[in-house]
């Protein structure tokens, strides 16, 4: 029997299995949960001891990582695979249909915390090498996992979990599958993501609130002053306006640009899924392209003045903006940060006093298009699906992806299996039960794929 035959005969069983997995309520952002977490790491270790693996869970002054690592040869390429135990909570409870970690089949999804984000994609890797070894009785190549505790709250300790590891989690590449696919039976390999920078801006006045009667229309008010500041952020052509802020923005390649005219893309249908009105962005470019291949500034949120209930006739002392700004190849986020910083000094009128907090950020990651891991992926996809996978980018960022690059110097593979309306972070979380087996089957083809690469 090969592996691709041992999946698919053990469907049942691999799905009760990881039910078994998804009723561990391994919640991260509430202490309650603690040993629910410690319980969810340990049923990872034994799965991978069960499958020969030298696993051990390992301390980060947070939730642990659990790393297993399987060695056939020297000569053979390794990949490190990344997943998260840890799960969103379940909050609000009375959205559910069942309780939300008792796993349920319905309309052939399972439905349960974490069955898309992130263990069924996870689990999937675990079952594709177990093909293998129940099989063939060893692997094709090198495989090593790292499966985290902290993904849901922001992976504070893997950075440096990661800079203190790099022996033991050296690689030839990454694989990841913690995402989805373009759509319904339309598999998506990702090769890149966008980076981010992050400023908080204050505008200050008064050194208090004053009376708006006694002091309107002498003294500036901070709010006024810092919506105007917002209002120069962008010309009317929806580009940033911002002193060299384009600098050092890649220009797509023909390949790329190919890519997104390929994709089945509905400009309309996406728009009425956002509720608004009619799309604007930067002049000239798709919505794809505004998504994935351009930069974009947008303020997050804004603070200042009263907002309680009533009136209240004041002239604020100070208000603030936090913003937050995607990168594309090749900007970086200290200098972004140093640019919005020096043009809103340049154009902030002298009487308030400008203050911008420069938090950095991430860089944008993009894998070589024309290397042997996205091949490999594509081959892999293909035969699981029954089709080739299309070639897409993530508008968002994933500081992980960007950590393995600079601290490994590994190149990521981001192969997702969930869909975009599997409800991840909200009640009813489902995984397309076909997705599961299929990302099993993913897997085990992967493997074969991956360690015919030379390296």
């Amino acid at each position: 029997m090969n592996p691709l035959d041992y999946l698919k005969e053990n469907e049942a069983k691999s799905l009760e299995q990881l039910k078994d997995l998804l009723r561990i309520p391994s919640v991260s952002a509430q202490t309650a949960h603690k040993k629910d977490m410690e319980s969810c790491a340990q049923w990872v270790a034994d799965y991978l001891k069960k499958l020969d693996f030298k696993a051990e869970i390992l301390d980060t002054g947070g939730h642990p990582v659990v790393f297993g690592e399987y060695h056939k040869s020297d000569d053979l390429p390794t990949i490190l695979i990344y997943g998260h135990y840890d799960v969103q909570p379940a909050d609000p409870l009375e959205l559910w249909k069942t309780a939300p970690f008792d796993p349920i089949e319905e309309n052939g999804y399972l439905i349960a915390r974490g069955a898309t984000d992130d263990k069924g994609q996870f689990f999937a890797h675990l079952k594709g090498a177990e093909s293998y070894l129940k099989t063939a009785g060893s692997l094709p190549l090198n495989i090593k996992f790292m499966i985290e505790g902290e993904e849901e709250v922001q992976s504070e300790n893997l950075p440096l979990f990661i800079e203190k590891n790099k022996d033991k989690l050296a690689a030839d590449v990454v694989l990841v599958s913690d995402g989805s696919q373009f759509g319904i039976d339309l598999p998506a390999i990702n090769y890149g993501l966008r980076g981010i920078a992050f400023v908080e801006v204050k505008v200050t006045g008064p050194d208090r609130d004053l009376h708006s009667g006694s002091y309107g229309g002498v003294i500036a008010n901070p709010v006024n002053v810092l919506a105007k500041l917002i209002g120069q952020l962008h010309d009317d052509e929806g580009r940033i306006a911002i002193d060299g802020f384009y600098d050092n923005v890649y220009t797509s390649s023909d390949w790329e640009q190919n890519q997104l005219a390929n994709l089945p893309f509905d400009a309309d249908e996406y728009l009425a899924t956002t509720g608004s009105p009619k799309y604007r962005g930067e002049k000239g470019f798709t919505p794809l392209e505004h998504t994935w291949i351009r930069p974009t500034l947008d303020c997050n949120g804004i603070t200042g003045g009263y907002q309680g209930e009533g009136a209240k006739t004041i002239i604020p002392s100070w208000a603030s903006t936090k913003i937050t700004m995607r990168l594309v190849p090749d900007m970086r986020p200290d200098e972004i940060c140093d640019k919005i910083e020096a043009y809103l000094k340049k154009i902030c009128p002298d009487y308030v006093t400008l203050k911008v907090i420069k938090h950095g950020g991430g860089n944008p990651v993009q894998v070589p298009t024309d290397g042997p891991w996205l091949k490999a992926a594509a081959k892999a996809v293909k035969t699981a699906f029954g089709k080739d996978p299309f070639f897409t980018k993530e508008g968002g960022s994933i500081p992980v992806v960007e950590t393995f690059s600079a601290v490994l110097g590994l190149d990521t593979l981001l192969i997702g299996f969930g869909q975009h309306d599997d409800n991840a972070h909200s009640p009813n979380e489902r995984f397309l039960i076909k997705d599961f087996h299929r990302a099993c089957q993913t897997s085990a083809a992967l493997f074969d794929e991956l360690s015919k690469v030379k390296v």
